[in-house]
């Protein structure tokens, strides 16, 4: 890639920093409890000079001279400035809390912070210090060795993270923001992963609030959020560059440059930064040839089966031959279908690009100054996403824009909107059938399957020797049944048919070759290329399988916060929240996923408002409370209260307990998706459908012809689906070394979402004359309830180790004759277990810290629920990852060195997806901090 040489130039370009005149270093400390404060800011007053703190709360910090004033100051806290003028000066600070931060956690490797432990939910983090060290290959990666995290790879270019069960490739009821922007497609409304996300040298922090959270993040926060914290420009300056060469030949590489502007007087007024960041690599295959889950062909079915990755290789009524009498050996036959390998591009690729500028209104007032944002994302690439059918999504386009005013832990007024063009995405299981019917329609194909095997193979079977003699006069037709079909599950018999079958489907693939189109696609061939580029060009509405997706959505949210609003003493305080957002969706699919053609307007708004307090009683005791309301066009007035009460009876232990709600609206595919997937037609569900029957009673009407036999049912329009969880919880530090923090939870759904199966069948005469299938988005009638239990625990000893683990179990409880598919697709049981080590001593005099961390993951195996092609079992896994770092201190560049699944598991993390193997990597990270 051209960037490669781009970033090596930049790397030598600024090897030297320069050297400085005097050193200073301290430390900052919460004012009333001793705790260090990870990431607060060192400022020299009227410059650009300035650091943050470690994970102990230390700062090292170079200015030109003495005397200097030092700016401390930390979110939450009030700040400080002091005069430095001797070298020996006691420089470890205390900042005193004059505002309680919304942000609930601050994790510091070897420490946890306060707040964290009295935070009300369940909170996993991934800090700078955490990304830097994770033996994942990237730092979306390493989330899933967080507790409670389901992290799902559906290719190498598109990673979801899930929580707290029913975890999807396209998750709908998590939600991911990225300073506070919501990252997910407009069009398809779900979070893209890190396909349209921040590079990881802009990461500052990720957290994730793990349950029902929709009492201040919206509708979408629902089962848990994650949310990206990226650097701020004002503190975090200079160049940071990144190149990764991995497996697959990845090569991966990124640029962030950050740098401020001052006034007159010396004053820090506007600050940009600049993010650049590639990547290629070779996809992971998905070459899954087992029949596909709970089919009745197998691999030893000689007419063929149908394969998990091969598509268009289907059962179908029209090609079972097994109860005519005529045709013996013929069977149910498949046709032969494509590999997916064949028909998506596996040639990996995104691009993104974001620039940003900050602007303090008041720059004499430093970070408490009002600040004014403005920025812009994109983001294009290639790769491959799993929804209801596998998609090769290529030149996909983001475009999110964002106009902010805030003030830190005062207010902000945020405005943004989302533009996605779906480029020449297609779909590959819609292809296959497409190649096929446009060499022949399924009824002409198994004609000519038939046709030659009655011709041909009967005569041939009927000489062979031991062939049953027994004719109707000498005997029943059941009896003559039976002596065929043991004749013919005879191993030697078995393999005859075997090759019958093979000449019959290649007699049916080239029949007709010359006349016309009638011959089958033949990969490799011009003739296919030719045929398989006008299919994937063409839109899905037109008779191709091309999807058109170029709509937007447009947001505006505003909050405002008070620190305090009640202080009955000096050691209690009430503090509060209001805020409102509205939100438009314009979508446009051209008819390709929506219904949205003949001039119907499925432009949709949302609005929600939300308030709540904490009151602080003794610094012992914390009780919130909130409430929201949420209204959709389509859809009644909905509220998500929440409560949590939080007991520290020491420093070091936190008791817990919370009540929290939240509502999801049915997303635009929910309420307007029509889709035609191959086996059915995917419907959403506004307005109702009446009068389709039960798949298990058309199969009872086929084989009895009684028609009392079948079961008609309606569906009630979709509505939105709720969600009460209870939550309790500890976390205690003990012997100053074991840190522990246990949840439990259990939640109640009713008008849970998921889908229901139907067929609308056409009658003649009584009989079936025709019928389509149809996965229509559904409520369940039922309450569905879940509950699990987590806990984790960091163990430091030796200075520079760290042990730690997590186990997970989460559980659908529901067991009902309720029609619903609820696709919990969830482990029951999962744990990961590591050990690290960081800043190790070793060579001292050439390496600026020595680090590793090694994760082993494990995953149960469970029943992953999708498409009819996409359902089927998850085998159990384990997965090691591992890596080793260390910093060249006089060339400000880290190097990394690891490998995730280290022994190459092959494993299935979605059923239909890929086999996710091995990804050794290395990189190297340099990052030059402008003084």
């Amino acid at each position: 890639m051209k960037i490669l040489p781009l970033l090596a130039a930049l790397v030598l370009a600024f090897s030297g920093a320069l050297s400085a005149q005097t050193i200073l270093n301290g430390s900052i400390l919460d004012g009333a409890t001793g705790d260090p404060l990870i990431g607060a800011s060192v400022l020299v007053k009227g410059t650009t000079t300035g650091t943050v703190t470690d994970v102990d709360g230390s700062w090292t910090l170079t200015v030109s001279g003495l005397p200097t004033i030092l700016q401390f100051s930390y979110i939450g806290f009030a700040p400080t400035e002091v005069e430095v003028v001797d070298l020996e000066q006691d420089l470890d600070i205390r900042l005193g809390d004059n505002a309680v931060t919304t942000d609930v956690v601050e994790v510091r490797g070897r420490r946890i912070g306060e707040k964290q432990q009295q935070a009300a939910l369940t909170v996993e983090t991934l800090d700078a210090i955490a990304i830097k060290e994770t033996a994942a290959a990237n730092f979306y990666d390493g989330l899933g060795s967080l507790k409670d995290v389901d992290l799902t790879a559906a290719s190498l270019g598109f990673k979801i993270v899930n929580t707290r069960g029913f975890n999807s490739t396209n998750p709908v009821r998590s939600l991911q923001i990225i300073d506070g922007i919501d990252n997910q497609s407009p069009g398809l409304n779900f979070s893209l992963g890190n396909f349209l996300g921040a590079s990881e040298l802009d990461v500052n922090r990720v957290n994730l609030v793990v349950g029902a959270s929709s009492a201040f993040y919206g509708p979408n926060a629902f089962n848990g959020v994650i949310a990206i914290e990226t650097k701020d420009p004002f503190l975090q300056q200079g160049l940071s560059a990144q190149i990764k060469v991995a497996e697959r030949n990845l090569v991966e590489g990124g640029v962030r440059w950050a740098d401020a502007l001052q006034n007159k007087e010396g004053q820090d007024w506007m600050a940009y930064k600049l993010n650049l960041f590639g990547f290629r690599a070779d996809d992971w295959v998905a070459d899954n040839y087992d029949p596909v889950f709970d089919t009745t062909l197998g691999r030893d079915n000689p007419g063929g089966y149908d394969a998990v990755n091969i598509y268009g290789d289907e059962q179908s009524s029209t090609f079972d031959y097994s109860g005519i009498r005529s045709r013996p050996g013929l069977g149910e036959i498949t046709r032969q279908g494509y590999r997916e390998l064949d028909l998506v591009d596996y040639d990996s690729k995104n691009l993104k690009a974001g620039v940003a500028f900050h602007f303090r209104l008041n720059p004499e007032k430093t970070l408490e100054s009002t600040e004014l944002l403005v920025s812009s994302n994109y983001s294009t690439g290639t790769t491959v996403f799993q929804g209801d059918n596998r998609f090769s999504l290529r030149d996909i386009q983001f475009y999110q824009h964002r106009l902010e005013l805030r003030n830190r832990d005062k207010f902000f007024l945020r405005a943004y909107m989302t533009h996605e063009d779906a480029g020449n995405s297609y779909d590959p299981y819609f292809t296959a059938i497409r190649l096929q019917d446009l060499s022949k329609d399924d009824v002409a194909w198994a004609s000519d399957y038939a046709s030659y095997w009655q011709g041909t193979v009967v005569r041939k079977i009927s000489q062979l020797e031991g062939w049953p003699a027994c004719f109707p006069q000498n005997c029943s037709l059941s009896e003559q049944d039976q002596q065929r079909q043991t004749f013919l599950a005879q191993p030697d018999i078995q393999d005859l048919l075997d090759g019958y079958h093979m000449d019959a489907r290649e007699v049916a693939r080239q029949a007709g070759r010359g006349a016309g189109n009638s011959a089958a696609y033949e990969v490799g061939t011009q003739r296919f290329e030719q045929a398989f580029d006008s299919i994937t060009s063409t839109l899905a509405s037109e008779g191709g399988t091309r999807f058109f997706d170029r709509s937007a959505l447009y947001h505006l949210h505003g909050e405002r916060k008070f620190a305090s609003i009640w202080t009955p003493n000096a050691d209690s305080r009430l503090e509060a929240t209001v805020g409102a957002n509205g939100r438009f969706y314009t979508p446009n699919s051209q008819g390709t996923l929506l219904l949205d053609t003949m001039g119907r307007n499925i432009d949709t708004w949302e609005v929600g408002a939300y308030g709540g307090g904490t009151f602080h009683l003794n610094n012992r005791y914390k009780f919130s409370a909130s409430l929201r309301a949420d209204k959709n066009q389509n859809f009644d007035l909905l509220f998500s209260p929440a409560a949590s009460f939080v007991y520290t009876p020491t420093e070091r232990t936190t008791l817990r307990a919370s009540f929290s709600s939240a509502i999801r609206n049915p997303t635009l595919n929910d309420q307007y998706l029509f889709y035609n997937v191959g086996r059915a037609i995917l419907l959403g569900n506004l307005d109702g459908i009446e009068g389709l029957v039960t798949v298990e009673s058309v199969r009872e009407f086929a084989n009895t012809q009684d028609a009392s036999r079948l079961e008609y049912f309606d569906v009630d329009p979709i509505r939105p689906e709720k969600v009460r969880t209870l939550e309790t919880g500890f976390r205690t530090t003990l012997f100053e070394k074991l840190y522990l923090d246990a949840t439990y939870y259990y939640s109640f759904y009713t008008d849970f979402i998921g889908y229901q199966i139907g067929v609308d069948l056409d009658f003649a005469n009584n009989l079936i004359t025709g019928g389509q299938a149809y996965r229509v988005s559904a409520n369940a009638q039922d309450r569905v309830t879940t509950q699990g239990f987590s806990i984790g625990s960091n163990y430091y000893f030796g200075n520079y180790f760290s042990l730690n683990g997590n186990y997970s179990w989460n559980k659908l409880n529901t067991a009902t004759e309720d029609p619903i598919i609820p696709a919990f697709n969830t482990p029951e049981n999962k744990y990961n277990i590591g050990l690290a080590g960081r800043d190790i001593p070793v060579l001292e005099n050439y390496l600026d810290g020595f680090g590793f961390n090694v994760t082993y993951k494990w995953v149960q195996g469970f029943i992953f629920e999708g498409s009819p092609q996409f359902t089927g079992f998850v085998d159990s896994y384990g997965m090691l990852d591992a890596q080793v770092n260390f910093t060249l201190d006089k060339l400000n560049t880290t190097i990394k060195l690891g490998a995730s699944n280290l022994l190459d598991n092959q494993v299935y993390q979605v059923y239909g997806g890929p086999r996710i193997g091995r990804l050794a990597y290395i990189s190297a990270t340099y990052n030059w901090q402008k003084r």
